[in-house]
């Protein structure tokens, strides 16, 4: 598994095509159900109902002294390589984001995204080697008040100027303004993408969960996977894409 600021050396690989690429995003409330029950197992099934080739995860935990490490129970039941980024990094609780990929990971780094006093928040960011064809993966979960939001915005499109790749931004945003100014700027940036509804899980209502990528057109279809046991599995429905080269 590999943790923020790390690095591989290049993997030379068969320029093989892998077209169309399944990428999701998931919330999965720390493997707590709408049941109220911890039950990483359940989360591991929806994963595999995915069958994405690229899964950013939030709300994980990562391990610590009083806090379970799901991730490596969700990457030992998909067989996936996994990459974690915490935004809460204490010796008795780590949590934050991850991705979990089928292709090689070469580089993570984690982007500091806290604000102020409230809730620490990250975003997890993976070079993705599909086959020698190079995606930069960022997984992301933003703060809940408006301020907060725009401030962690400014700071991702910061570091997506300097982009040498395609860019795909998913992740939990907290935005359901849809007008909000923080989904204007990463408009601008992404141009516009489908934003089907994904919390609550039972009764989805709002589309907090996102999916971006830039150049916009390799995004040729956005769906929520409302299967019955991703409905109780975690408080957020699963969001898949399908991309291309």
């Amino acid at each position: 598994m590999l943790t923020a600021n790390q690095e591989l050396l290049p993997v030379t690989e068969p320029d093989l095509d892998p077209w169309p690429l399944t990428i999701a995003t998931y919330n999965i409330h720390g493997a707590v159900g709408c049941d109220r029950k911890f039950a990483p197992e359940r989360v591991a099934q929806v994963l595999q109902e995915l069958n994405a080739d690229i899964i950013a995860l939030q709300e994980v935990p990562l391990g610590g002294s009083r806090t379970p490490n799901v991730l490596a129970v969700l990457q030992q039941a998909t067989g996936y390589v996994a990459a974690e980024g915490a935004a809460c990094d204490r010796p008795e609780r780590r949590y934050g984001n991850a991705v979990l990929s089928r292709y090689p990971i070469l580089s993570v780094r984690n982007i500091d995204l806290s604000f102020g006093s409230h809730e620490p928040r990250a975003a997890v960011d993976a070079d993705v080697n599909c086959h020698g064809h190079l995606l930069r993966v960022v997984a992301t979960h933003l703060g809940l008040r408006i301020s907060e939001r725009r401030e962690q915005v400014r700071k991702l499109l910061q570091v997506f100027d300097t982009e040498e790749m395609p860019v795909i931004l998913l992740g939990d945003l907290n935005e359901w303004f849809v007008w909000g100014q923080s989904l204007r700027w990463l408009v601008s940036h992404f141009q516009a993408a489908p934003a089907p509804k994904t919390f609550p899980s039972r009764y989805p209502l709002f589309p907090l969960d996102r999916i971006w990528i830039r150049p916009r057109h390799r995004l040729v279809h956005v769906e929520v996977h409302a299967s019955p046991l991703a409905r109780i599995a975690s408080d957020h429905l699963p969001l898949i894409a399908h991309i291309v080269g």
